[in-house]
């Protein structure tokens, strides 16, 4: 493993204080480089998938979760492996199957009895007590067991017997999704769906990055991924996303794509209040804030840019849209709505 500095955070700030610009740079000095790396080694590993790769480690630089959305086949398990590999996580893996129950994740008491024969329960925490978890297959368990992971992803912790049990730092749910038109399925919620930064669509690799992956991944050795971060490093890296200047133009253009894709709203098109039964709340506009400075951050930029917003609004904003069913036998999808809105902001 290649030894590198630790990763700080302005640490000349006060506690709950917002640190000076000379501070933010001196501690992004020396992380574009790494960050870049670790583009490249998950994309060693991950052959044909560079924009997932791209957003995935937008919202783990971000602090959030993200939803993986494809056939299976297609690398996601391998995608996530990569990432806690790399970065060097505790990783922990669910698989989600119709048969599964909420406390088989998060945990259960189990009851105990001592040597002088009193007895007592003993907390015994569930697979979702990881850095980086793997819902693999999310959508084959039922709604119940899936409502398991709201509290989880919202708030860092979990609630059983009346006591409340905090979740390693940093926590990331890497969810796989296979697509709903699948036997065996259910869809997500929308309380669910909200929980994530972003839903990421894998497709098939290009016919060249097919080729290498045959080449590559059918031979004697297998190739892994070098751990280039740490837990301290991460950390320190999402303090630091949330310290990098974002200008007025930027804040302007999420509060205007967001509220266009409100239906109730005002400044909502006809063809959004048409084909929407509910838009994307405050909590996708903080998405939004926060990965287009992780994304700006993964460039080598210290202050996201319009681009930013534009390469980020269908994975933070498609999966939040309640499009309705008049709408849908007309063939609008959120790709189209949120193009649309898109326009609206140069």
């Amino acid at each position: 493993m290649t030894q590198h500095p630790p990763i700080t955070s302005s640490p000349s700030a006060p506690q709950g204080k917002t640190p000076h610009p000379d501070d933010t740079v001196r501690a992004f000095d020396g992380l574009a480089p790494r960050l870049k790396k670790l583009t490249q080694e998950i994309g060693r590993i991950v052959l044909g998938q560079e924009t997932v790769i791209q957003n995935v480690l937008t919202t783990l630089l971000g602090g959030g979760h993200a939803l993986l959305l494809g056939a299976p086949g297609l690398g996601k398990t391998l995608l996530v492996n990569s990432c806690a590999h790399v970065l060097g996580l505790e990783d922990s893996r669910i698989q989600f199957t119709p048969d599964l129950m909420p406390s088989d994740i998060t945990g259960a008491e189990i009851l105990e009895q001592d040597e002088q024969g009193k007895r007592h329960f003993r907390f015994l925490p569930g697979p979702l007590f990881g850095q980086l978890v793997l819902a693999d297959e999310i959508n084959r368990a039922s709604p119940r067991t899936q409502s398991a992971l709201l509290q989880a992803m919202a708030e860092g912790h979990v609630t059983q017997g009346g006591k409340t049990w905090a979740l390693p730092k940093p926590f990331h749910v890497l969810a796989t999704q296979n697509p709903i038109e699948q036997e065996g399925t259910y869809p997500l919620p929308e309380a669910q769906l909200d929980r994530f930064m972003m839903r990421i669509p894998l497709d098939f690799p290009a016919r060249d990055a097919e080729r290498r992956m045959l080449l590559q991944t059918t031979g004697a050795t297998k190739r892994k991924a070098e751990c280039l971060f740490s837990t301290a490093d991460l950390l320190a890296t999402q303090k630091l996303v949330r310290t990098l200047p974002v200008g007025e133009t930027i804040v302007e253009a999420i509060l205007t794509l967001v509220r266009g894709l409100r239906p109730q709203d005002e400044t909502a098109s006809d063809d959004v209040r048409n084909a929407l039964d509910y838009g994307p709340g405050p909590r996708a506009a903080q998405s939004l804030m926060i990965a287009s400075r992780a994304r700006a951050m993964l460039h080598g930029r210290l202050s996201p840019s319009l681009e930013d917003i534009r390469m980020l609004a269908e994975p933070v904003l498609a999966h939040r849209l309640g499009i309705n069913f008049a709408a849908q036998t007309q063939g609008v999808d959120a790709r189209q709505l949120i193009a649309a809105q898109l326009k609206r902001i140069g």
